[in-house]
């Protein structure tokens, strides 16, 4: 697979779009066979389609392959897209994860608070209004939590339900990470009857995140298909309407660290996957 290198000029205009959007894992192909190279893309949007962001190793804490075997990174040159190949190692259930470095953005008051509203910030949202600061320009920091679900499978393109798999593959695939703001399925998305709600479990530092607003994308729409709240276990559930990939998304914002600069801390969260019905 040919990687495309872009030059600085295109990265530092990756950089300005890329604030305060969804950020999320897509693969090539979201089935393979053992030994076929899949080339990881990372994206940037408000949903589909998005625009594809260049490898920054500036950027990256943690960038890397989940499988049955344990982890090894996903490798790629500077300025490449996709960001990463990786080459399947043995059939079975396998994440590709994502952790950024923090970045610093300042947002003119108009678009933070709509944008702070239409993720449901709303604890922001009042602090802002209660402090006389709704006017006043957002200053963030913010950095990126992604994951997306790739199977390898005999002939690389029967779709491979979770119930199909090994015990120790669904364990993977139910298991956190180790992201700091992650967003972990607990229902089985290659084998979801339609109508069945999909449920996930929204973790912060390992634990349950209570009201956090968990939204979904179903590829090519810009347009949000549910919004929903978890509850106090960190739990959603919604209903995926169609076959296709799905994009998953949330944001936790929290006071920024002391001598950051910025008066918030934004983590965001996607998940990615396949729905084979």
């Amino acid at each position: 697979m040919m990687n495309r290198l872009l030059p600085l000029a295109t990265l530092l205009l990756f950089s300005a779009v890329a604030s305060a959007h969804e950020y999320w894992l897509l693969p090539d192909r979201f089935a393979a066979a053992p030994g076929d190279e899949i080339g990881i893309v990372h994206r940037v949007g408000t949903g589909w389609p998005g625009e594809n962001f260049p490898r920054d190793p500036g950027r990256i804490v943690r960038f890397a392959f989940v499988d049955k075997k344990g982890e090894r990174p996903i490798e790629g040159a500077p300025g490449a897209d996709p960001a990463g190949t990786l080459t399947l190692r043995t059939p079975g259930l396998g994440l590709a994860i994502y952790r950024s470095t923090a970045s610093r953005v300042s947002l003119e008051p108009t678009l933070f608070e709509s944008y702070l509203r239409d993720e449901g910030l709303d604890g922001p949202v009042a602090w802002r209004a209660a402090h006389g600061e709704s006017a006043r320009p957002g200053e963030e920091m913010f950095s990126r939590n992604a994951k997306a679900m790739v199977v390898a499978t005999a002939d690389g393109a029967s779709p491979a339900p979770l119930s199909a798999l090994t015990a120790r593959d669904a364990q993977l695939w139910r298991r956190p990470l180790g992201l700091t703001l992650e967003i972990v399925a607990e229902t089985d998305p290659r084998q979801l009857a339609s109508g069945a709600p999909f449920t996930v479990r929204v973790l912060y530092r390992g634990k349950p995140l209570a009201g956090a607003l968990v939204k979904t994308f179903p590829q090519g729409s810009v347009v949000t298909e549910s919004r929903v709240r978890t509850d106090a276990a960190g739990r959603a559930a919604m209903t995926l309407g169609k076959p296709g990939v799905w994009l998953v998304n949330t944001v936790h914002m929290i006071d920024a660290p002391a001598g950051s600069g910025a008066r918030w801390e934004s983590l965001w969260s996607s998940l990615v996957f396949e729905l084979d019905r």
